[in-house]
C-alpha cells in the first residue's frame, strides 16, 4: 500500500492543519475564530473520509493505522490548548485540558506497553463516541461567539463536559480490557512452561 494512499493523504493534511489552526487561535477576534472553525470543520470531515475510504475500498495501512489517531489527537489536543490559552473570555478550564490531554498520554502509554507485549487491543466504542464529542465540542468553542441567538461558547462547554466524562470512562473500560489481556497472557505462558517442564 502506497504511502501516499488517499486516507494518509488525509491525514498528512489534518497534521499539516494543526499548526495553522494554531496560529489563527492566538487571534480573537470573530473573524479569524471563524476562519479557524471552518479549517477544523473541514479537517474533521477530512478525518470522516478517511476512516470511510479506508474501510471501504481496503486502503488502510499500517502507516495509516498509526498516522490516524496519532493525527486526530494531535488536532484535537492543539485546539484544546490553545483555548485554554486563548485572550478570549471566557476561557476553556485549564483543568478540564489537563484531564483531556492526560487521559490521551496515559491510552496512548498503556497501548505501547500492550504492543510490546504483542497485545493488540482495537478501540472501543465509547471512545469513538468521545472523539465525536470532543470535536463537536471544539468546534462550538473555536467558533466562541454567538451567532443565531447560540451561546456556541456554552453549547461547546457543554459538550466538552460530556466528552470529559466519556473520556475518563473509556479510559477506565481500555485499562481494563488491556489488563485483563496482560494478565490472561501471563498465565497462558506459566501453563505452557508447566506443561513443557
Amino acid at each position: 500500500m502506497s504511502v501516499f494512499s488517499t486516507p494518509n493523504l488525509l491525514t498528512f493534511f489534518r497534521i499539516g492543519v494543526t499548526p495553522v489552526l494554531v496560529y489563527l487561535l492566538t487571534f480573537s477576534s470573530p473573524f479569524a475564530s471563524g476562519l479557524a472553525a471552518l479549517l477544523f470543520f473541514v479537517a474533521s470531515l477530512s478525518d470522516y473520509f478517511d476512516g470511510y475510504i479506508a474501510r471501504n475500498y481496503g486502503a488502510s495501512s499500517l502507516l495509516g493505522k498509526f498516522l490516524d489517531p496519532a493525527a486526530d489527537k494531535l488536532l484535537i489536543c492543539s485546539a484544546l490548548i490553545m483555548l485554554c490559552a486563548s485572550g478570549r473570555q471566557p476561557r476553556v478550564p485549564a483543568w478540564m485540558v489537563v484531564v483531556l490531554v492526560g487521559r490521551e498520554l496515559i491510552v496512548t502509554g498503556m497501548r505501547a506497553v500492550a504492543a510490546s507485549e504483542g497485545i493488540v487491543v482495537g478501540a472501543e466504542e465509547l471512545g469513538k463516541y468521545k472523539m465525536v464529542l470532543q470535536a463537536a465540542a471544539v468546534q462550538g468553542l473555536v467558533i466562541h461567539y454567538p451567532y443565531w441567538h447560540i451561546n456556541f461558547f456554552a453549547a461547546g462547554l457543554f459538550l466538552l463536559w460530556l466528552a470529559m466524562v466519556l473520556s475518563i470512562w473509556s479510559a477506565v473500560q481500555y485499562h481494563v480490557m488491556v489488563i485483563g489481556a496482560l494478565w490472561a497472557r501471563r498465565n497462558n505462558l506459566s501453563a505452557s512452561r508447566a506443561a513443557a517442564g
